[in-house]
């Protein structure tokens, strides 16, 4: 799409976005004035940039490719990770919080910032040399580069460890092969976090760059779900990548499931804004909707579909509130963070739907966001760990029994 009819999309759809965020339990008063500000930033940022076009790119299945440098101006792009490589700086709550900004428009939207900040930067972060943080944090930050991560392969997806993607050792580069798919920002990433076994079959993370010979990104066509987000797969035939884009700070699958835990705590507080999304639509539709003389918020079931979406959307904004605290004080746990977003995206998803039916007809068309919501989250409760994974890692949190195996 042309830079000429992106800002005629603007123009005509500016003031459209009326979102107002439901707080019935008064959790602004937990939260700082800084992170207050911030988010009310990255709120206008969407209102102003985003709602007017989301629409639009969903429904011709097209990545609005211009907002990956919006979001690194934003700070949407790793914001938790240190000011001195262009992040910044901020506490995982205010993270937390620019996410759920993020998806309250779109979930795709909020899949390329916490693709590139939880499962590209942090592992550069985490457990890069430090002339790859030099080199890689400060353009990934800014948005002038795109990353991808790739870990789930064709036949491995819920079961990482299963993993074919390998390299050699070729004495002064290695040698990777393999493929991985549902890859989102591989179509247009600059740079991948590719996780793969040696020649001992040890895991490890390899840093890929678009232009090595051999790596291809095919994109992924015929979505239902997350049409706005570009998918793909990445594919290794002989790469040569060299010695220095091996991640030296970790070995074994301790490293990507690092990673996403990372991610899936951001896709908790993701969630909620499109439920909260959802819910706020449904409510202003209830007031407006007149039939049988009346507004449909006057009638009984369409109160108890309200009073137990908000209900609902509470619960988990303390759940993820708290889950903040614990994280900032490096106390929360791979379940804990687990269960949050198991919980929150349940939720949104059942919003989601309670919403659809109170708008009747209107709520399958593109006049509203409530159906796009209801296909991206088809995609958010599958990816950073299945319904079922999570409960099963709760699980075996409350027994010590491993149902895995």
């Amino acid at each position: 799409m042309s830079s000429q009819e992106i800002s005629a999309l603007l123009a005509a759809n500016q003031g459209k976005d009326r979102y107002t965020a439901p707080d019935f339990y008064a959790i602004d008063d937990l939260l700082s004035e800084e992170q207050k500000l911030i988010r009310s930033s990255v709120r206008e940022y969407v209102k102003r940039e985003l709602s007017p076009i989301i629409e639009h790119f969903a429904q011709n299945a097209e990545f609005p490719r211009h907002i990956v440098k919006q979001l690194g101006e934003i700070g949407a792009f790793g914001p938790q990770l240190p000011i001195e490589y262009g992040c910044g700086g901020m506490d995982y709550t205010t993270y937390g919080i620019i996410m759920q900004e993020l998806e309250r428009c779109d979930s795709g939207v909020r899949s390329t910032a916490s693709v590139q900040g939880s499962l590209v930067m942090y592992p550069i972060f985490k457990f890069g040399s430090e002339a790859q943080k030099q080199k890689y944090l400060p353009k990934l930050a800014s948005g002038d580069w795109l990353g991808c991560f790739g870990l789930t392969e064709p036949d491995h997806g819920s079961n990482p460890a299963g993993m074919t993607t390998h390299f050699e050792d070729k004495g002064d580069h290695y040698l990777l092969n393999g493929a991985k798919m549902w890859i989102s920002n591989a179509p247009f990433a600059d740079v991948a976090v590719v996780w793969a076994k040696n020649e001992a079959g040890i895991v490890h993370g390899l840093i890929v760059e678009r232009g090595m010979e051999g790596f291809s990104t095919p994109t992924t066509h015929n979505k239902w779900s997350l049409r706005a987000s570009c998918t793909g797969e990445l594919v290794f035939d002989n790469v040569k990548v060299p010695k220095e884009n091996l991640l030296p700070g970790v070995t074994g699958l301790k490293g990507p499931l690092t990673c996403l835990n990372s991610a899936r705590y951001g896709i908790s507080w993701g969630a909620l804004g499109a439920a909260m999304d959802c819910y706020d639509t449904a409510q202003r539709y209830a007031k407006e909707r007149i039939q049988f003389g009346r507004p449909i918020g006057g009638f009984q079931l369409q109160q108890k579909k309200l009073a137990e979406m908000l209900t609902e959307i509470t619960k988990a904004q303390l759940l993820v509130w708290r889950l903040g605290q614990l994280m900032d004080k490096g106390l929360a746990t791979p379940a804990q963070i687990s269960m949050a977003k198991r919980n929150n995206v349940e939720i949104a998803l059942n919003v989601a739907r309670e919403a659809r039916q109170m708008l009747g007809g209107m709520g399958i068309t593109g006049e509203f966001p409530i159906m796009r919501h209801m296909m991206n989250l088809e995609s958010v409760v599958t990816y950073e760990g299945t319904h079922d994974i999570h409960l099963l890692i709760l699980g075996m949190e409350i027994t010590g029994e491993n149902a895995f195996v």
